[in-house]
């Protein structure tokens, strides 16, 4: 079939940060007395809204988090993240390749941080206002939200949307969203992609997809 517009998850897809999110993330409970390894953080907050992480940190540990907590923490991230980080290998390349074909981003992210990030890559002009963040949503991803929104800002039937995405949780939300879904392994967060791979077939994804090469516009 032909596509009309790709959608893409951010982090794990265009930014290659889930490492240094997931190693922020975890000291940072870990200071504040909820001790938590990078694999933990991945494993359980991986893909989900700020809200979600919330919720599931604070039910994992039965407390409420400090006040301060995400500021605290995005300082810390802040510091983490300008130590050097990029793109994804093949990202670039591919949304150049793209030509004119519509796209945007629907993440789970700060919309303020994609923003920074995309023009740290030098990759701001192909999105426009096509940046959709559900930082502040209570229905994040795995729900259909997201993804909705951004194909509806893009006038597209979201039937006639790929989707790209690395983590299960937006996997499903795509795949609610009625949209063809490719699950992606080439971040370097995913070490053994082979198992990841199967992971994401699990959940229902069209195609996996190990490099941005393994990806066709129009497939």
């Amino acid at each position: 079939m032909t596509f009309a517009a790709i959608i893409f998850d951010f982090d794990g897809v265009i930014a290659d940060s889930e490492v240094r999110a997931n190693m922020s993330l975890s000291e940072s409970l870990t200071a504040a007395g909820m001790p938590t390894t990078y694999d933990e953080a991945l494993r359980d907050y991986y893909g989900h809204n700020w809200q979600e992480t919330q919720r599931r940190i604070e039910a994992r540990f039965g407390r409420a988090l400090p006040a301060d907590f995400r500021e605290t923490h995005r300082a810390r991230a802040r510091a983490r993240f300008m130590e050097g980080f990029d793109a994804v290998p093949g990202a670039p390349a591919f949304l150049d390749a793209m030509g004119s074909m519509p796209r945007a981003i629907a993440s789970s992210s700060r919309a303020e941080y994609i923003d920074w990030a995309l023009g740290l890559f030098g990759l701001r002009h192909h999105f426009g206002e096509h940046i959709y963040s559900a930082d502040g949503w209570d229905r994040g991803k795995p729900h259909p939200d997201i993804y909705l929104a951004a194909a509806k800002g893009l006038g597209i039937d979201p039937a006639d949307c790929l989707a790209i995405e690395d983590s299960p949780t937006g996997a499903q939300a795509a795949l609610a969203a009625g949209m063809a879904v490719v699950g992606f392994c080439g971040a370097s967060h995913i070490v053994d992609r082979a198992a990841h791979g199967e992971i994401l077939r699990g959940v229902g994804v069209h195609h996996v997809a190990h490099s941005y090469g393994e990806i066709r516009l129009n497939a």
